[in-house]
């Protein structure tokens, strides 16, 4: 699926759909049966390849078994779309948790290495300085040591500063700071010939939080950050023409966000 914002084409790369238990897990006040996927976006702005986040990767040894072990065609996915792993100039992490940094790597002979060793890899300073701060658990410390340092030690991250109106990375993409998920969590503004569209990342897992974003998620760091930034970007967004990415939402995806009664529906579609 693609969709097109001015002279941008952002095309959606799948990787799994979570089984229908992970709904209720994630957020557990949603009503029951609610589906959520995982996959990437990718499109090229200034002759540059940019891809946001990296879903949960291949052959990881995880806690979770959805996560766990996976095998997927992620990277011919990637690849038919145009974005060849040694193609990739810049890759944009929302935020540092397991299913939206597992391609950073894969496998090369026994050892970890950056999937796209051609590219930039760019989250919040704020994100990556909360975790080296954090008493990590086990599985989580399993997956900086596969999926996050490996690109350190490449010297592939970057670390910026995301002031309140966001940072401008490439010329009409801009991280923008949406906190409470995790304290450095940057939510992905695009802007293209008067068009923009928004990718949310963990801002907002599932379009029923539109409704009600008193919703929060059972991972939230902040869960009252997370419920206010959720508040700030829904009313920013309602009956505005912005399109709305979201990084968990199931297909079609995209959509816009519209006043209903005292809160928000969301339309799908272009």
């Amino acid at each position: 699926m693609t969709w097109t914002i001015g002279d941008l084409t952002v095309h959606r790369i799948d990787e799994i759909e979570f089984p229908a238990d992970t709904g209720s897990w994630l957020l557990p006040a949603a009503p029951a049966g609610i589906r959520l996927h995982s996959h990437s976006f990718a499109f090229e702005k200034d002759g540059m390849k940019i891809l946001v986040d990296t879903g949960v990767g291949n052959g990881k040894t995880r806690a979770n078994p959805v996560w766990h072990g996976l095998e997927t065609g992620y990277l011919d996915a990637l690849t038919a779309a145009g974005f060849a792993p040694d193609d990739v100039d810049l890759v944009l992490l929302t935020h540092l948790h397991t299913d939206h940094v597992g391609w950073n790597t894969r496998e090369q002979d026994g050892e970890w290495a950056p999937t796209f060793p051609s590219a930039r890899y760019v989250t919040a300073r704020a994100e990556r300085e909360f975790w080296a701060g954090y008493a990590m658990d086990e599985p989580r410390r399993q997956m900086f040591e596969d999926s996050v340092l490996p690109v350190e030690r490449a010297g592939l991250l970057d670390l910026v500063d995301v002031p309140a109106d966001g940072v401008e990375i490439v010329s009409g993409v801009r991280l923008r700071p949406t906190p409470g998920h995790t304290p450095g969590h940057v939510s992905i503004e695009l802007a293209s010939s008067g068009e923009t569209a928004l990718i949310t990342g963990d801002a907002v897992h599932h379009p029923v939080q539109f409704a009600h974003p008193e919703i929060g998620a059972s991972v939230d760091i902040d869960p009252a950050e997370s419920e206010k930034t959720r508040r700030r970007l829904l009313a920013e967004l309602a009956d505005s023409e912005t399109l709305v990415l979201g990084t968990h939402f199931a297909p079609p995806t995209g959509g816009r966000l519209v006043s209903h009664g005292s809160g928000y529906r969301f339309v799908e579609g272009p």
